[in-house]
């Protein structure tokens, strides 16, 4: 068979012959033959279906280096490769698509940039985690430092440990790193994407371990919230208290349709089915904010295992009173006790005050 020259085998594969001098370079499309006097690279038709599909993959962004192990593939292993790909694209998109809609909102505000010249102040804090009266295990996992603060609450089961641990150790880089305003957003969703790849890897053949996760991130007088499930995020502000997150739960969603009025909820037997969560089904959607910290603000991260057992009333008068951290954690501890602690409780306070 009669080999092409590059312009007649680019226009056959639908490529520049730029382009397969670049695959030749990087070893993804290797000519036929090399003319010995002329240097020609020299084609054999042969080649037009791998070519395409390299054309086909680098037109929906796929990188050489992954182009290259896809295109050695049989053809429904590289379907199942160009899925996946595909899948996190589309994660990766939706993620930075939330981003811009949380700084258009800021900057529709009035804000006109996160760096401007504003007050910086420091965070105390402290954590708790304990399993509580009725388990015998603890998958929660707690965190709190200078600047992040995080909750996790794995799956009871095999692994339900190991992936609230690992959820919470994907996001300790930025508790290290002295992360710019501006920057808050993309540090911690790019944290939060790293958080499900590591869960999502503990898999076994047996089992998916699933974890919630709630995690706070100050730079200078701004902070940024993450939220996947039904671990909560609170904010006590001039004695009130709001709640900054909301629950990823199957009740939930029964309620906002209608189908449930809040106190069916409260007591609905699937009211822990969560509908979100690092690890379970599709790639995670995880909710982004984000505010600004007031000296004062006394922040309540925890899980479950206190917020379904402590009413609001006494959570606000717990956190309102004129405690640390510390003794402040050890309370709502003590709360859930007293309520029977049948869950594990995890929880973390944080108070802002003027650097």
């Amino acid at each position: 068979m009669e080999l092409l020259t590059i312009g007649a085998f680019a226009r056959a594969a639908r490529l520049t012959p730029k382009a397969l001098r670049l695959y030749d370079q990087v070893g993804l499309l290797v000519p036929a033959a090399v003319d010995p006097e002329s240097g020609y690279r020299l084609y054999d038709p042969e080649q037009v279906p791998l070519a395409r599909l390299i054309a086909q993959l680098r037109g929906i962004g796929m990188p050489l280096a992954q182009i290259h192990a896809v295109s050695g593939l049989a053809p429904a292993a590289a379907a199942e490769a160009v899925a996946a790909y595909w899948q996190q694209v589309s994660a990766d998109t939706a993620a930075r698509a939330r981003l811009a809609a949380v700084l258009v909102d800021h900057l529709s505000e009035g804000g006109t940039t996160m760096s401007e010249a504003t007050p910086t102040f420091a965070v105390r804090h402290a954590a708790g985690c304990v399993a509580g009266a009725a388990r015998d295990s603890n998958e929660d996992a707690a965190y709190a430092g200078g600047r992040l603060l995080a909750v996790a609450d794995g799956m009871r089961g095999p692994g339900g440990a190991a992936a609230s641990a690992a959820a919470i150790d994907a996001l300790r880089p930025l508790a290290l790193a002295d992360v710019a305003a501006d920057d808050l957003l993309t540090g911690l969703a790019g944290a939060v994407t790293d958080a499900e790849r590591t869960v999502r890897a503990l898999a076994t053949d047996e089992y998916q371990p699933v974890t919630t996760l709630t995690a706070v991130l100050f730079g200078g007088s701004h902070l940024a919230v993450v939220h996947v499930g039904d671990t909560r995020a609170y904010l006590l502000r001039g004695g009130e208290l709001s709640l900054l997150t909301q629950d990823h739960t199957w009740v939930r969603a029964q309620v906002e349709q209608g189908h449930l009025d809040r106190e069916q909820a409260a007591a609905h037997p699937q009211r822990a089915v969560l509908v979100r969560a690092l690890g379970g089904g599709q790639q995670v959607e995880a909710d982004l904010a984000l505010r600004t910290a007031l000296p004062g603000d006394r922040y309540l991260l925890c899980s479950d295992g206190l917020s379904a057992v402590v009413d609001r009333a006494d959570l606000c008068a717990t956190l309102s009173a004129a405690t640390g951290p510390g003794q402040t954690v050890r309370a709502l501890i003590g709360l859930a006790e007293a309520a029977g602690a049948p869950d594990n409780v995890a929880c973390v306070v944080a108070d802002v005050v003027a650097g």
